[in-house]
């Protein structure tokens, strides 16, 4: 059993260090995303996925266009936060690991429904933040974990929170 364990622990650590070899051209992420926004004094917690597909020009550079949704409940009426952001990235690429920075512009849509009042809303929304990526071979990764502010601004209300993030990367 000790074998087995040594041998998959160097087959990782040398699969992590082959995938540093080379940029991939094209980056997919795909993964679970917990996101709180807050404003005037009230919060709420939404449970959603988001996925985003990244071009890298060259080996520091990304080019970012990122869609998410989030469930926020029934204590929120049922609503629902769709986001839809571009913007760059910065990715510090080593080894076994890829930290990155990244700056994303968009909207927000949103909608909730509670009984018989119902409505929906488009915002502006932009997050800010980074995270990091575990290259566990040279096509496939761990995100594992992506933090960021989040901001949006429904009703001319700016609401301030978090978005934190883990998935699986894919890479050509």
């Amino acid at each position: 059993m000790k074998r087995w364990a040594l041998l998959c622990g160097a087959m990782l650590l040398f699969a992590g260090i082959a995938s540093a070899q080379e940029t991939p051209k094209v980056e997919v992420f795909g993964g679970y995303s917990f996101a709180r926004l807050s404003a005037q004094g009230f919060g709420v917690n939404f449970n959603g996925g988001s996925a985003s597909v990244s071009y890298n020009p060259n080996n520091w550079l990304g080019l970012v266009a990122d869609f998410g949704g989030y469930h926020g409940g029934v204590d929120f009426g049922n609503a629902n936060v769709y986001t839809y952001l571009f913007g760059p990235k910065v990715a510090f690429r080593r080894n076994s690991v890829t930290p990155f920075v990244q700056t994303l512009f968009g909207g927000a849509h949103a909608t909730a429904g509670s009984g018989d009042v119902s409505g929906s809303a488009n915002s502006f929304a932009m997050t800010l933040g980074g995270g990091l990526d575990w290259n566990a071979t040279p096509h496939i990764g761990v995100r594992l974990v992506q933090a960021e502010y989040f901001m949006t601004r429904f009703a001319s209300t700016t609401e301030n929170g978090t978005r934190i993030s883990a998935g699986v990367v894919f890479r050509w």
